[in-house]
C-alpha cells in the first residue's frame, strides 16, 4: 500500500466528516439470531429491542438529535438510563457525560455573492460559511486563484500552493486528490482517496496559506455524494470545537463549496475551460490566477454551549486498565425550519441505527459478565457528539481521553448499520491497515461470510468516520459491516426494492425509521463485532498498524498484511 499523509501531518489536521456510509449491504426476508460460537454461549440479540432503539432514537420527537438542543437532551437521558440499567459504570469519575465545548455558528441566509461579476445564488449555486466569531463575512474585490487539489504532499513532491502567496485570496479547490483523476497514473493511492482528498484538509491547508477564503468546486463522483448533501449539510447551524483564539484566527475567514456548472463559468469568464485545467491538475502540481474577484457578504453569529460524549464502561476483572473501545455517533443533522413540509433530518439510519447498535451489544456484554463471564480487559461504549459536523465529539475525546491513549487496546465504530438483510460477505472500510481486521475475519468462520475491502475507495471512507480520530493516534481502528453479496435471491430483490427506496436519502429528511427493514445483517454484523471484541478483550494481544500504512510508526504490527 502506498503512504497516505505521514501521521506527523495527519495529527495537524482536523477530522471532520460529513459522509454517505460506502459499506455495500444486503438482505434476507428471514431474520435469525446472531450466534458468537467464540462464546462459551450462543449470543442472542434483541431484533425486537434493536428495533425500537432506532426507532425511539430516530423519532420526530428527538428533533433530528442536533448537538445542543432538546433533541440532544432527549438522546443523553435515553443512552444514559440504558447504560445504567445494563449496569455499566459512568466512566467520567461515575458520571456518564463528558462535556465537549463547542461554538454554533449560523451564517444567514440572506448572502450578497458575486463571482466574477456573476450574481450567484445561496444554497442553489453557492453555499458559504464562516467559523469565526466577528459578526459577519464583508469581503470585496478579493481575487480568486484556483490552486488544483489544494494539496501540499512533500512526500508526494506536490504542492499546489507553489511560490503562491494567498493572503487576501481566495483559493478555489477541486474535491477529492489526483489519484481519482487518473487512477493508472500511480500518484497517491490510486482510486482509493488519501486524506489529502477530504474538504476538511483543503479548509486547513488553505488556513495555513494564509488564504481569505478557500471554496471546494463540487462534483458528484469525485465528492461521493450529490449537491443536496452539501445543501442540506452545510447550511443552517454548525458546529466546532473552541478553541484558542489565536488559533481561530488563523482559519480561513470564509469557506464552502460551489456548484461545477457555476464554476464552470467562473472560468469561462477568465478564458479558461475547467475540464482542461482538472486533467493537468491531476498530472501534476498548479496554480492559475483567475484574474477575476469575489464579493461576499453575509451575517455570521456564535454562540457557545456544551455538548456531551455519553461514556459507559464494563470493568474487567484482569486487566480492567487495558481498554476495548467502541464508538458511534449519537447526532445527526437536526431540522430545518426554513423548508417546507417535512423539516427533521431524523438520521435513522446515520446513526440511530449505529448507536442502537453499540447498546445491544453492551447489553450481550453485560449479561455475559452477569452469567459468571466477565472479560478480562474492560469494555468502553462512546456515544460520540457532532460527527455529523466533523468528528467533533470523538477528536474531543482523543484530545481529553478519560482512559490513557496507551492503555486502550483498539476501536470498533458503528456508522450506519445493515438494513439491507444477510450477505455472504462483508465489508472492511480501508481493509489492509491493522492487525484489528484479523479478529473480524476469524469471527466470519463462524458464519461463512469472507472479508472485502470497500467496492469505492474514492469517496474515502476510512477518514470520515469516528474510528478516524484514533486511528490517528496509533490506535487500531476498524469501521466494518454489510456486504456486497445478498445471502439468496429473496434478498436481492429485497435489496434492490430497499435501495431504490432509501435512494437520495443520506443527509436528508427522509432517513427515517421503516418497519419493513430486514435488520437480519446487522444483527449478523453485531455478531462479528461482538465475537472480535471479546476474543481480544479476553487476550494480552496489543494488535498495530502494518508497514506501509500512515499509522504504522505509532504502533506497529508483529505481522505484515496479507496482500488482495
Amino acid at each position: 500500500m502506498r503512504l497516505l499523509p505521514p501521521v506527523c501531518a495527519l495529527a495537524l489536521l482536523s477530522a471532520c466528516s460529513q459522509h454517505p456510509t460506502d459499506t455495500q449491504t444486503s438482505t434476507s426476508s428471514e431474520v435469525k439470531p446472531a450466534v458468537n460460537t467464540a462464546a462459551n454461549s450462543p449470543v442472542k440479540f434483541d431484533e425486537a429491542r434493536f428495533r425500537q432503539d432506532i426507532k425511539t432514537l430516530s423519532s420526530d420527537e428527538f428533533e433530528g438529535r442536533a448537538p445542543t438542543t432538546k433533541g440532544e437532551t432527549l438522546t443523553l437521558n435515553y443512552l444514559t438510563q440504558a447504560f445504567k440499567e445494563m449496569g455499566l459504570v459512568g466512566a467520567n469519575h461515575g458520571d456518564y457525560l463528558q462535556a465537549v465545548p463547542m461554538v454554533t455558528y449560523t451564517a444567514s441566509e440572506q448572502q450578497v455573492i458575486s463571482f466574477a461579476d456573476l450574481t450567484l445564488e445561496h444554497r442553489k449555486d453557492i453555499v458559504l460559511g464562516s467559523r469565526h466569531d466577528n459578526g459577519g463575512v464583508d469581503i470585496a474585490s478579493a481575487p480568486l486563484v484556483f490552486v488544483g487539489y489544494g494539496i501540499n504532499a512533500p512526500e508526494y513532491e506536490w504542492n499546489d500552493y507553489q511560490d503562491l502567496d494567498m493572503h487576501g485570496k481566495i483559493a478555489v479547490i477541486l474535491v477529492n486528490d489526483p489519484g481519482f483523476a487518473l487512477p493508472d497514473s500511480g500518484k497517491f493511492n490510486g482510486k482509493a482517496m488519501t486524506y489529502y482528498g477530504r474538504w476538511d484538509y483543503k479548509f486547513s491547508e488553505a488556513s495555513k496559506q494564509g488564504a481569505l477564503g478557500a471554496i471546494i468546486i463540487h462534483e458528484t463522483a469525485a465528492a461521493s455524494y450529490p449537491w443536496s448533501v452539501v445543501e442540506n449539510s452545510w447550511t443552517g447551524p454548525q458546529q466546532d470545537l473552541v478553541v484558542d483564539k489565536t488559533e481561530l484566527d488563523k482559519h480561513v475567514q470564509v469557506e464552502g463549496w460551489i456548484t461545477q456548472d457555476i464554476a464552470t463559468k467562473v472560468f469561462e469568464k477568465s478564458g479558461l475551460n475547467l475540464s482542461e485545467l482538472v486533467q493537468r491538475a491531476a498530472s501534476g502540481p498548479m496554480n492559475v490566477p483567475l484574474k477575476q474577484t469575489a464579493n461576499i457578504q453575509f451575517a455570521n453569529t456564535a454562540s457557545y454551549a456544551n455538548s456531551y460524549n455519553v461514556v459507559a464502561t464494563l470493568p474487567g476483572n484482569k486487566r480492567p486498565d487495558e481498554q476495548v473501545l467502541f464508538t458511534a455517533h449519537w447526532d445527526h443533522i437536526g431540522k430545518d425550519e426554513s423548508k417546507d413540509g417535512d423539516q427533521i433530518y431524523n438520521g435513522a439510519l446515520d446513526n440511530a441505527s449505529g448507536t442502537a447498535g453499540i447498546l445491544e451489544i453492551a447489553r450481550q456484554f453485560a449479561k455475559q459478565s452477569k452469567d459468571g463471564q466477565p472479560l478480562s480487559r474492560s469494555v468502553t461504549f462512546i456515544a460520540t457528539t457532532g460527527e455529523e459536523q466533523g468528528l467533533l465529539g470523538s477528536r474531543f475525546y482523543a484530545a481529553n481521553p478519560i482512559y490513557p491513549i496507551d492503555k486502550s487496546v483498539a476501536v470498533f465504530n458503528l456508522d450506519s448499520t445493515n438494513i439491507y438483510g444477510r450477505t455472504l460477505d462483508y465489508t472492511i472500510v480501508g481493509k489492509g491497515k491493522s492487525e484489528l481486521e484479523n479478529y473480524l475475519i476469524d469471527a466470519l468462520t463462524s458464519q461463512n461470510r469472507v472479508a472485502k475491502a470497500e467496492s469505492r475507495p474514492e469517496s474515502g471512507g476510512f477518514f470520515r468516520s469516528d474510528h478516524f480520530s484514533f486511528a490517528k493516534l496509533g490506535i487500531p481502528a476498524v469501521f466494518a459491516g454489510g456486504g456486497s453479496e445478498p445471502v439468496d435471491e429473496a434478498t436481492a430483490q429485497y435489496k434492490v426494492k430497499m435501495k431504490e427506496t432509501m435512494k437520495g436519502c443520506y443527509h436528508n429528511t427522509c432517513d427515517e425509521y421503516r418497519e419493513d427493514w430486514d435488520l437480519s445483517g446487522a444483527l449478523q454484523d453485531l455478531a462479528i463485532y461482538y465475537s472480535a471484541a471479546e476474543t481480544l478483550a479476553n487476550s494480552q494481544d496489543w494488535p498495530g498498524y502494518f508497514a506501509g500504512t500512515e499509522f504504522h510508526s505509532l504502533r506497529s504490527a508483529n505481522t505484515q498484511a496479507v496482500s488482495e
